[in-house]
């Protein structure tokens, strides 16, 4: 079967740079490069920070640089006489991404590089948060990357199980978040980033704020390495309404973790019930759209949810035909809704290993 790609990359990515530059980078963080390039533009912010010891990276990725760990395991696998590239060590450790974009920015504040498999950008844009609040810096830059497509972490993937089987006759919805016939996620790649200032940082340069990352909530289960809990869930979703000073009823809309399998996504809409009532807020889940990007999900989802806040405009869950879940939350199907101005919206990760986050966003 032919390959299905939503939205694919063209563009080489690192084309600009020399060869011996070049080669000191894994493909996750050539596409936390671009993506950072895309938000510093649009922040319209110098080539690199005005006030360096001030200024922060916060960024999260689940596996780092898998795809120059699975060159180097071939290399050695498959050759008489292997030849490991010199620079594996530096492509694949977890901070690659982080490290390359706080010398391309002079970021010198702080380096957070969160790892906590798919909430990992999630919480990195939470803490960078934190970062602001306690005076360490006044603009971090925030995201997350993640370039896992190769061989051998799909092929983990699939042994668990959770990997969707591809739709014969549409492999494009394939990921059915909530859907009676859900039956696994769709791996994706790639990466998003956010600009974060204070919003005195903001108005000395003369900048207009997109939204305002107005809340953060992280719990942790300790239950199950990969199966999800609900009180968990729960009391991430409770501690960031509380951080953001808001009550249920002013979340006009929550971007669902919604990987599309059997149990997360009722274990999902059981929290949501929970905390918003039943059919209390509307609810999708995006990753049908994009698939799972694992560590850079959150903030790619978050970056979706901006979209919403701006456009006043919900997105639909796709590719839903049925749903036993509706009764217990209120799943936007067909047509996009309209959101209330004076509402805010949240956007959940929740990972393997039983880390939760819930991000709230407002209107700026």
């Amino acid at each position: 079967m032919k390959p299905f790609a939503a939205a694919s990359i063209e563009a080489p990515l690192g084309q600009e740079m020399p060869p011996a530059q070049r080669n000191l980078y894994d493909r996750h963080s050539l596409l936390g490069l671009q993506a950072a390039a895309e938000a510093w533009t649009q922040a319209n912010l110098p080539a690199t920070a005005m006030a360096p010891d001030r200024a922060a990276v916060a960024w999260g990725t689940g596996l780092g640089g898998s795809n120059s760990l699975q060159q180097s395991y071939t290399e050695v696998l498959t050759k008489e006489s292997p030849r490991v590239h010199p620079y594996t060590v530096v492509r694949v450790m977890s901070n690659s991404a982080a490290s390359h974009l706080s010398m391309r920015y002079q970021l010198r504040a702080a380096m957070l590089t969160l790892s906590n498999a798919c909430a990992s950008s999630a919480q990195a844009l939470g803490e960078a948060l934190l970062l602001m609040r306690q005076g360490r810096a006044d603009l971090v830059l925030a995201g997350g990357s993640e370039a896992m497509l190769n061989p051998g972490s799909v092929a983990a993937w699939q042994a668990m199980g959770v990997m969707a089987p591809p739709e014969v006759d549409d492999p494009s919805q394939s990921c059915r978040p909530f859907d009676d016939q859900r039956r696994g996620l769709v791996l994706g790649e790639g990466a998003a980033a956010l600009v974060l200032e204070t919003a005195s940082h903001a108005r000395a340069r003369g900048a207009s704020a997109l939204a305002v990352l107005a809340g953060y909530g992280h719990s942790v289960d300790a239950v199950h390495l990969s199966r999800p809990d609900a009180d968990g869930q729960e009391r991430a979703l409770r501690a960031a309404l509380a951080d953001a000073g808001l009550t249920p009823d002013q979340i006009g809309y929550v971007n669902a973790h919604g990987t599309a399998t059997e149990v997360g996504d009722a274990v999902e809409a059981e929290s949501l019930a929970r905390v918003f009532g039943p059919r209390g807020v509307p609810v999708s889940a995006t990753k049908a759209l994009h698939g799972h990007l694992i560590g850079a999900g959150g903030a790619l989802e978050l970056v979706a949810c901006v979209q919403a806040l701006r456009r006043g405009r919900l997105p639909v869950s796709a590719h839903v035909r049925q749903c036993q879940l509706r009764g217990i939350t209120d799943l936007i199907e067909g047509t996009p809704r309209g959101l209330a101005p004076d509402h805010a919206i949240v956007s959940n990760s929740f990972a393997f290993g039983g880390s939760n986050v819930s991000l709230v966003l407002k209107r700026a």
